[in-house]
């Protein structure tokens, strides 16, 4: 419809010519076609080319929605043009993270008069911002916002309370100790709460989590059906938390039927928490429940608990035997069909009869396993990582095996040690190069094992007779994939335990290499893969089978893979880049990491690549290199490089990238970038661009989740 921004009229089009006209398509077609074209360029650019789409552009189908989440090229001007010209129509908008809008265009949302859903995290407003666009939202059921230092409830009006008192669904984000709007949404059904408060605020004082108890108002909680809390490191937090639950435990609401706290590292348990769980245990019947694991460790907590048709559980780090699993929560293999989400990450005892005496080198209890499989027959999402689950040497009941039962999982996490087949880890005998004797003779030399770079000969060499390729050849439909070390720490953690190398490396893990990588290629379907600490990648050449493949993947994460000494894998990997057209985010960490001329060249041909991050003690990088990825891949809007260049080099090149990116010309004219340094993290700051969203700031990652908790961002 376009060329070179004109308006095509002439009977000569290129569809004209080929017998092909856009415009003769069915109005339906077109709309699902037009379902796919960011609102902002409908209603501003497609609605002008000609009358059928100036139409159908308007249709309520494209307006209903506005998402402006991620739309890096929308302006201030461009969204009070939006809201001028469809205002009315809109009834969902979403502007979360768009952190490059003045506080001033969240105004314009009060033409917008008809709004039901309305999600402003990330944006920066203030209480009598706030107080004035909510009260012109007459309709609003639905709000996220941050809750910032300053925010002040005693300046909301009267008419933005009346608002608020509608509204049944509440995300917010505290960044200071406060109730936020809760006081004022008295029939509030869905709660969710992000504590990222600091204990220190920027001038080096200590906060204080302490709050006004009058100000919570107990009785309008009573309609409350889901509570979520997710808390950042912090005591701060802790304590903050403790007052909203302290609300709760005086009342519970009978209709809770979610219950989800996720808090990293040690979060004791105290008399009101307590005394909310006894009375959950009472008056309540569950659908989701999700709880530090101080609060259930050591306690009869889940034989009292009720549950409806749960649908997600997640004991993350507990220590929660197999008998007690299969005991209290799915009771000697009840029906558990409804159940959709398991995790189990870090649970060491869950696949053994018992926790007592049991080491890390035991076999599981295939039983147990079996039994969950069979009650939790359409489980969609299972995280198994951060444990030793060792297969024994009984024909069929290898965890492979038993998981490739559960045709309708979505995402799975596994330690490295539990895809290893069990004759491949028996006593081997002595290789020839063992046999050579030592004398004065010449040297003889030894070579590593080369391994085919597709796969059509890794099936001739036979080893998909694996059962990890067994598994992955019944789970076509996976879209996330993870097998991590069970003794993998990050170097730069987000939510993770001040002391995390508690389970010893496995020697199971040390024959898992380039083979089980390239049974991966089966998932046509794959969107996300996570790989770390897998000590026996040679030449990665399983990496390449993955890029050829797995054509719809968008999100890759590789860590400690091979010989922590040298980067191996690195041809393969470049190999692999060339073929992900499709990937949006990219994780490396790995010592010694090399970002060269060549790696940046490959990089540049994920055409839709957002956001990358390089975590590399020992590493280098070239700024040359760095500077045409950048002038390349025009959609990166973030960059988090943690090298170990010097710090002069770090702060030119960011410099250079800032510059290039934020001044008129250049490469990056549509990037809005702005530089945050992380001298806490202990290395020689690299570059670090990030996209507004703190999460994952401090720490280099991604700030991804997935519905298998990612090792990046594990609470």
């Amino acid at each position: 419809m376009f060329r070179g921004g004109e308006e095509i009229v002439s009977g000569e089009s290129e569809e004209e010519s080929n017998g092909i006209n856009l415009m003769e398509f069915s109005d339906e077609i077109l709309l699902h076609i037009l379902s796919y074209v960011p609102c902002t360029d409908l209603v501003l650019n497609v609605r002008r080319t000609c009358r059928k789409l100036a139409t159908l552009c308007l249709d309520k189908s494209l307006t209903h929605t506005v998402l402006l989440q991620k739309d890096y090229k929308v302006n201030k001007d461009k969204v009070k043009q939006l809201m001028r010209d469809i205002g009315k129509e809109i009834y969902q908008l979403n502007m979360a993270g768009c952190y490059w809008l003045p506080s001033s265009t969240i105004d314009h949302v009060t033409r917008c008069k008809n709004l039901v859903k309305l999600n402003l995290s990330g944006c920066h407003v203030t209480s009598l911002r706030l107080s004035k666009m909510l009260s012109t939202l007459q309709h609003l059921r639905s709000l996220a916002i941050d809750v910032n230092p300053g925010f002040d409830a005693s300046q909301l009006s009267s008419e933005c309370k009346a608002t608020l008192s509608r509204v049944s669904e509440l995300k917010q984000t505290l960044y200071t100790p406060s109730y936020g709007v809760v006081p004022c949404c008295t029939s509030l059904e869905k709660l969710l709460l992000y504590f990222e408060i600091l204990d220190r605020s920027r001038e080096g004082f200590m906060l204080s989590g302490q709050l006004m108890v009058g100000e919570s108002n107990v009785p309008h909680y009573q309609n409350l059906r889901v509570f979520y809390a997710r808390l950042a490191p912090g005591y701060v937090n802790q304590e903050v938390v403790r007052l909203y639950l302290a609300v709760l435990s005086d009342r519970t609401p009978e209709n809770l039927h979610a219950f989800l706290i996720s808090a990293p590292g040690s979060f004791a348990e105290t008399g009101a928490t307590k005394n909310l769980l006894d009375s959950m245990a009472r008056n309540v019947r569950l659908d989701a429940l999700q709880l530090p694991k101080a609060w259930i460790n050591g306690s009869g907590l889940l034989q009292h608990l009720k549950f409806n048709n749960p649908f997600y559980f997640s004991f993350s780090r507990c220590t929660l035997s197999g008998g007690h699993l299969i005991q209290r929560v799915i009771n000697g293999g009840k029906d558990l069909k409804s159940l959709t989400s398991l995790n189990l990450s870090g649970c060491v005892h869950c696949l053994a009869p018992e926790s007592l005496f049991r080491k890390a080198e035991d076999d599981i209890d295939s039983s147990i396993l079996e039994s969950l499989v069979m009650s939790c027959c359409n489980l969609r999402h299972l995280n198994l990582s951060a444990a030793h689950h060792h297969s024994s040497e009984s024909i069929g009941n290898h965890l492979c095996q038993l998981l490739s039962r559960l045709k309708h999982l979505l995402s799975l996490a596994l330690p490295v040690c539990s895809i290893t087949d069990v004759a491949a880890n028996v006593e081997k005998p002595p290789t020839a190069s063992n046999l050579v004797p030592q004398t004065f003779g010449r040297k003889v030399r030894i070579g590593i094992q080369t391994y085919p770079r597709n796969l059509s000969e890794l099936v001739n060499q036979k080893i998909d007779s694996s059962v990890f390729w067994a598994l992955l050849r019944s789970l076509r439909f996976l879209e996330t994939l993870e097998i991590i070390g069970s003794s993998f720490s990050s170097a730069m953690p987000r939510n993770e335990p001040a002391i995390r190398n508690s389970l010893p490396p496995c020697v199971r893990a040390q024959s898992v290499g380039d083979s089980e990588v390239a049974a991966i290629s089966q998932l046509t379907y794959l969107q996300s893969l996570t790989l770390a600490q897998l000590p026996n990648i040679i030449t990665g050449s399983g990496l390449i089978n993955i890029g050829l493949e797995c054509q719809h993947l968008r999100t890759l994460s590789l860590a400690n893979l091979g010989m922590m000494g040298k980067v191996a894998y690195m041809s393969a990997l470049m190999d692999m880049l060339k073929h992900c057209k499709c990937l949006r985010d990219l994780r490396l960490e790995q010592p010694y990491f090399c970002a060269g001329a060549q790696f940046f060249q490959a990089l540049s041909h994920c055409s839709s690549l957002q956001r990358l991050c390089i975590v590399s003690r020992s590493g280098t990088l070239q700024s040359d290199a760095v500077m045409s990825f950048m002038a390349n891949c025009l959609e990166v809007i973030m960059c988090h490089m943690f090298m170990g260049e010097s710090l002069t080099v770090c702060k030119n090149l960011q410099q250079s990238i800032v510059r290039r990116c934020g001044g008129t010309g250049g490469f990056g004219s549509q990037k809005s970038l702005e530089p945050i340094w992380g001298e806490e993290t202990g290395f020689s700051c690299g570059v670090v661009l990030e996209d507004g969203v703190y999460t994952g700031c401090g720490d280099g990652s991604l700030g991804i989740k997935s519905p298998a908790s990612h090792w990046w961002l594990k609470a």
